[in-house]
């Protein structure tokens, strides 16, 4: 009787150690430590055209909001290539969501690119504020 009891027990030990191991890797995926860096260099590379295209607007050419806007449907294949390889699920709130954050980037952009202060450095992604120079 001890000996089967202790077998079973072994075998309930195994079961779980087993059942515990499986979920394991559940958490972060292998594809995450390759998907991950190219989500790194999407946002680099949106970024780095909106500021390109801020730089070249007119200042004072087009109002911020319609400066914005055009700086970023000149980045829409960037943005675009940002929100595939963001959102794996095709969520649609997390796609309008990348684009919305596009657009407002393009604003701090824009800003920027035309000296005027902004309570945000939106284009540096800092949430500190920036007080002008008087």
């Amino acid at each position: 009787m001890i000996l089967q009891s202790t077998s079973h027990r072994r075998w309930a030990l195994l079961s779980l150690a087993l059942v515990l191991g499986g979920c394991e890797g559940s958490f972060f995926s292998v594809g995450d430590r390759w998907h991950t860096p190219r989500i790194n260099e999407a946002y680099q590379e949106r970024d780095a055209c909106l500021a390109r295209r801020a730089a070249t607007e007119a200042p004072g050419a087009i109002d911020q909001s319609a400066a914005a806007r055009a700086v970023a449907e000149a980045c829409a294949s960037q943005i675009e290539k940002l929100v595939q390889v963001s959102n794996r699920d095709g969520d649609s709130k997390v796609a309008a969501n990348i684009r919305d954050n596009s657009q407002f980037r393009a604003m701090g952009y824009v800003m920027r690119s035309r000296g005027q202060p902004a309570t945000t450095d939106v284009a540096q992604g800092s949430t500190g504020s920036v007080t002008p120079s008087r």
